[in-house]
């Protein structure tokens, strides 16, 4: 099968895959509305295809070419008026009552291709790049917009009115008027396919890089910051410049070949206009024809031209919405990573014990990350896991979450395997308090109360109270309203982990993960923020992911994970006499604090 062959088939794929849309299952109102937009369409175009003899009848008469009395022929314009006027407002209920039809598919498109994306895997979201991924979903919802008003409303009507007017030529006017006129429909539609068809790859390339500048633009612009501590302005516009350059190139070459075709579609109608006006004017000097019937040819060829030429536009933009529209698609066939077995049932939760069983994992397979570990976080109690940044400490907690499937062995929770049950009742278990707090660019109400919808302001502050940032949401002049910025920038780190605290008590988790919650705080907000997490872990089954030793010391175990093997075990105290790695680690930790403490002492008082 060639490559041209694939290409189509995934075209009518995908116009196969759309078209449902038009036709609703189980929304009576929105069929009812499509076979009246369809029957107004009709409606339309007939009256338009027989308008003009109203006129010729007028001209006719005028002429002298047949006898009607004055009030006749004013009679026929009003009539012509009057359809013309009918014909518009066909099209504009036509319009007004399909729109409904087209905006509940825009919707109900945009909304599956919103949902799917959330449910393909951490993997898909972690290799994706946020802007070209927006501007390709953007331009193929744009794309399925033009399909669903277009492909229905200019093609099958253009197709109505070439068959009307082809019956009319040859009936009243003759065969070879047939010929010229099914030549110049002929020759422009194959003109516009071929060379259609060889736009298409300025537009691909177009497109290509267009995502490539989106891209950069947007990472750019979210890392804000990064780039001003490093006055890296200069480079990062000169990576944008270099990127809109080969979007400007790509777009000339685009648009000088649209350039080129509509010219050559131009002359292709112009050409058979002015060959069946010949022939209108033999038939007139012949008197075969009258001046009415050079009127009426003249009329039924423009207002068939017109929407040829509409024609030639819509299957343009139809090739190049497929073309837009094929990212989309192919996202839209992407399996998700991770899916719940079929009749799946809810995880039942009791005390939340969770069992790590010869648990081994590995992103890929040449980098094993987990080897055969075993471990066990009894119910209402509080495990801690330490160890170097590679270790593979984070996996825990993403692969307690069933954000990945392990390699070997199983984890449980209360006895029941993570894979068996479904993942919505998993996570809903399950509270996290991440070492990087991303907030959404809404006011502190709202990214409290994320963690529970459904809780009012009662609830919010009483959760804001928990977590000890209640003072602080009271000194600021809009109070839980305040906007906190994008990815919460308008806060300090400390501020933004109370609100997440505050959020994940609002969710009241059986299950509590804190991952390295606190390493990126300062000593004295660490210590601040220790009490809140006491207030969130106490009865609760808790996984720690620490750096910070001094914040698991009263863990009832702690891990020490090294190379993906657990290499040592126990409590604190015990750790500690034993001489290990976690007392070197201990050791170290120790004199860091001491040495910053002797910074700050002498720093105020010099």
């Amino acid at each position: 099968m060639t490559d041209e062959t694939t290409e189509k088939n995934a075209q009518w794929r995908m116009i196969r895959r759309f078209l449902p849309y038009l036709w609703p299952k189980g929304q009576a109102e929105l069929k009812v509305r499509v076979v009246f937009a369809i029957f107004f369409l009709l409606g339309a175009k007939a009256i338009t295809v027989f308008t003009p003899f109203l006129y010729k009848y007028a001209i006719d008469g005028l002429s002298g070419e047949a006898e009607k009395t004055l009030s006749v022929i004013i009679g026929l314009i009003v009539a012509y008026g009057l359809a013309r006027f009918g014909a518009i407002l066909f099209g504009e209920l036509r319009d007004a009552i399909f729109v409904k039809v087209g905006q509940n598919a825009l919707r109900t498109i945009a909304l599956e291709v919103f949902q799917h994306i959330h449910r393909l895997s951490l993997r898909f979201h972690l290799e994706r790049r946020m802007g070209g991924l927006a501007r390709s979903i953007e331009r193929g919802t744009r794309g399925i917009d033009f399909l669903l008003r277009f492909m229905l409303f200019s093609i099958l009507p253009t197709i109505v009115e070439i068959f009307l007017v082809s019956g009319i030529f040859y009936v009243n006017f003759g065969g070879w008027f047939l010929v010229i006129l099914l030549a110049s429909v002929i020759g422009y539609i194959a003109l516009t396919l071929l060379m259609t068809e060889w736009r298409l790859k300025f537009r691909r390339d177009m497109n290509q890089q267009d995502n490539v500048a989106n891209t950069k633009a947007v990472d750019s612009l979210l890392n804000f910051e990064t780039v001003k501590y490093f006055g890296n302005e200069e480079h990062e516009s000169g990576r944008y410049d270099v990127a809109l350059r080969r979007y400007r190139d790509a777009a000339v070459k685009s648009q000088s070949s649209l350039a080129l075709l509509n010219a050559a579609q131009s002359l292709t109608i112009n050409l058979g206009l002015v060959g069946i006006m010949v022939l209108a004017t033999v038939g007139y000097v012949d008197g075969r024809l009258t001046i009415g019937d050079f009127v009426l040819v003249n009329t039924l060829l423009i207002q068939l031209f017109i929407p040829l030429n509409f024609l030639g536009f819509v299957y343009r933009e139809i090739k190049q919405s497929l073309v837009d529209m094929e990212y989309m698609f192919d996202l839209m066939d992407r399996e998700a990573e991770i899916k719940d077995k079929p009749d799946a049932p809810d995880l039942q939760i009791g005390g939340g014990e969770i069992i790590f069983d010869n648990v081994s994992f590995f992103y890929e397979e040449r980098r094993q990350i987990l080897k055969d570990i075993s471990f066990t976080v009894p119910a209402g109690k509080t495990v801690a896991v330490v160890g170097p940044s590679g270790a593979g400490k984070s996996t825990l907690s993403r692969i307690l979450y069933r954000f990945y499937d392990i390699a070997a062995g199983k984890v449980t929770i209360d006895g029941q395997d993570i894979r068996d049950v479904t993942q919505r009742s998993l996570r809903a278990v399950i509270g996290i308090v991440p070492q990087d707090t991303v907030l959404f660019n809404d006011t502190i109400r709202y990214n409290i109360q994320y963690g529970d919808p459904a809780a009012g302001m009662d609830q919010i502050a009483g959760a804001a109270k928990l977590a000890r940032i209640d003072d602080f949401i009271a000194k600021l002049p809009d109070g839980y309203d305040a906007m906190v910025g994008e990815r919460g920038l308008k806060l300090s780190g400390g501020e933004k982990q109370r609100v997440a605290i505050a959020r994940t008590i609002l969710k009241n988790p059986a299950i509590l993960l804190l991952d390295e919650a606190t390493s990126a705080l300062d000593t004295q907000t660490e210590r601040e923020i220790q009490d809140s997490l006491k207030n969130l872990t106490k009865n609760r089954t808790t996984l720690v992911i620490a750096h910070r030793l001094s914040t698991i010391i009263d863990a009832d175990e702690i891990l020490v994970l090294e190379d993906g093997k657990i290499t040592e075990r126990g409590r604190h105290d015990a750790l500690l006499a034993r001489g290990g790695i976690y007392a070197a680690m201990w050791a170290r930790q120790q004199e860091a604090a001491l040495a910053q403490e002797k910074l700050a002492e002498l720093q105020k008082d010099p």
